[in-house]
């Protein structure tokens, strides 16, 4: 099926960011078991992608941020019935003590070993998106 045909459910994604390091998380067994993601999740209904963002990292890690630029939005075929786009936001975390709910472990890491980590590959284009935008400025 064309991607333009889905169904494409809206999903946040922060790019944490604290003294030069990118904040990357592992998830759970679950669904996409022990792949590394940018934290964040679904969209609410009548919900900004902003305020996704800040309620999504409160829920998941028990930090508030500031959200900041918008990165980029990846389209993504989940499998035959479901889509997500994936909005990609930079953020300030307001505290750096965290409580892990959907996550196994956070790691702070720079921008350049992002590569060497196994992400969800929605995450994997906003990586990729993250090093051409720094190799350009």
């Amino acid at each position: 099926m064309p991607m333009d045909t889905y169904f494409y459910i809206p999903v946040t994604a922060a790019i944490i960011e604290k003294d030069g390091k990118i904040l990357i998380a592992k998830r759970k067994k679950a669904y996409m078991g022990y792949l590394w993601e940018f934290p964040g999740g679904k969209q609410k209904e009548k919900e900004t992608l902003e305020d996704c963002l800040k309620r999504e990292i409160k829920e998941e890690l028990g930090i508030d941020i500031e959200v900041g630029d918008f990165v980029c939005s990846v389209k993504h075929i989940l499998n035959c019935q479901s889509a997500i786009e994936l909005h990609a936001f930079k953020a300030i975390p307001l505290s750096d003590i965290f409580h892990l709910k959907d996550h196994d472990e956070v790691k702070w890491v720079d921008l350049e070993e992002l590569p060497a980590y196994s992400f969800f590959e929605p995450d994997r284009m906003i990586v990729r998106r993250l090093i051409e935008d720094n190799l350009k400025s």
